[in-house]
């Protein structure tokens, strides 16, 4: 039977798009606590079925579709502006294209507004209607409002008229930021991205005995597989080492290894492989939020697409992608390895070399230098800044990476940095080795 909690998210997902919901109304519906509802919200909130949106409320969102990432709801329009929505509540969970800024003539305007664009203008009622006219939302910005007519206008098309106190190019640079880091979250691979998924699962459950785990390894040529209960939710994980010398009679149960390590679909790429190596660990499941099995993911499906992630072109930039691209080799016949000019981007409020971004520097030289004793991908264990001296901007930064131990599976180093040929940090890094 489904948990009170399961079942206000199964009301919540049965609500239709756009619908407007709250605690107490929950609460009431289907006859849980208040703290009940407001716990299931904020677990809808984080699976993206609902959105709180400020002088607005909650309300049944479009979940996003992993194709769409890229793209802006309405919705999330009106948090990134601070604004108050004026009419056409009902569309907030439609996804915009593009935004366009009206700071020409209406004629001229009118050539670029299509359906699904935001258009950002200033107390133009005329502009207001024929944007809607043409499927278009309005942001007004300048804390202006517009009238009736319009109003009603975006109430019956369904398309919001939001007003902001900001400035047309703030919100313009506002809304292109926050566009700017759904591509940078685009680019994270995520264990949702290359999950088996349930249906081609194999998996054995709690009343099974050891001769299911001999049927399914003779079938299919595994030989771990996760264990569930009735309800779907992962027990154990069994393999060939649990089984070897039990009789067949005996319940899986009693030879699995119980409270197995687990992800979700949202877990990076990066965070599992971290797990997998560490652990020793070749096949993971994947649960929800109710620790449901939603599929499996294995070390070499991991390993690959860490391998495909760094072939791809990147969109949007990190701050991790501005210290690397002024990374470079230094000269033939230098003492150091590298170099690296600190820019401003780079500094901390006092204009010196801020130490986020001196472990990025330590980390970038270790890498670079491992790589040449050992191929693969690397993952960062730990790293231990035990000397650091203040750099100012516009300096040139020197780094040497000497290499202590190397393994199999693991690497140790020592990072020192150079400005002007005296010291003026130092590291030591440990980092994990992926083989590919």
């Amino acid at each position: 039977m489904a948990t009170k909690h399961e079942q206000i998210l199964q009301h919540i997902t049965e609500l239709g798009v756009g619908e407007k919901i709250s605690v107490r109304q929950i609460a009431k519906f289907l006859n849980v606590s208040e703290g009940t509802a407001y716990r299931a919200i904020k677990d809808a909130e984080n699976q993206g079925l609902v959105t709180t949106i400020e002088r607005v409320g909650t309300i049944r969102i479009e979940k996003k579709q992993k194709d769409n990432i890229e793209k802006l709801t309405y919705a999330e329009v009106v948090n990134i502006v601070d604004g108050h929505v004026l009419g056409g509540r009902n569309g907030l969970h439609k996804t915009l294209n593009r935004f366009v800024i009206g700071a020409m003539k209406l004629e001229a305007m009118m050539r670029y507004v299509e359906a699904g664009n935001l258009l950002i203008v200033g107390n133009r009622y005329q502009v207001h209607k024929l944007a809607l006219e043409a499927g278009s939302a309005v942001l007004i910005t300048g804390g202006f409002d517009t009238n009736e007519d319009v109003i009603e206008l975006a109430d019956e098309l369904e398309l919001p008229v939001i007003t902001t106190s900001y400035d047309t190019f703030t919100v313009a640079a506002m809304i292109n930021r926050a566009i700017y880091d759904q591509l940078i979250k685009k680019e994270i691979a995520v264990v949702d991205d290359i999950l088996i998924p349930l249906q081609d699962t194999y998996f054995m459950t709690t009343e099974n005995t050891v001769e299911k785990w001999h049927e399914l390894n003779e079938r299919t040529g595994h030989s771990r597989y996760p264990v569930i209960d009735e309800d779907m939710k992962v027990k154990g994980m069994v393999a060939a080492k649990d089984v070897l010398g039990a009789q067949y009679h005996i319940p899986i149960e009693k030879v699995m290894t119980k409270s197995p390590i687990t992800v979700n679909e949202r877990t990076s790429i990066a965070s599992v492989a971290h797990v997998m190596v560490w652990e020793g660990i070749e096949l993971l499941p994947v649960i929800d939020h109710h620790s449901k099995l939603l599929g499996v993911i294995s070390r070499q499906d991991v390993l690959k697409a860490l391998q495909m992630i760094q072939r791809q072109p990147h969109v949007g930039e990190t701050i991790e992608d501005t210290i690397t691209s002024r990374f470079h080799d230094t000269t033939a016949g230098s003492e150091y390895d590298f170099q690296c000019e600190v820019s401003p981007q780079m500094t901390n409020h006092l204009g010196m070399l801020s130490y986020g971004v001196i472990t990025t520097l330590v980390t970038e030289t270790g890498s670079r230098v491992l790589r040449q004793y050992k191929r693969g991908d690397l993952v960062v264990e730990n790293i231990t800044l035990y000397f650091i001296k203040p750099v100012q901007i516009e300096s040139t930064i020197e780094t040497k990476g000497r290499v202590l131990e190397v393994g199999r599976k693991y690497g140790k180093m020592d990072v020192e940095l150079y400005h002007e040929g005296k010291i003026v940090g130092k590291a030591l890094l440990m980092a994990q080795l992926l083989e590919r």
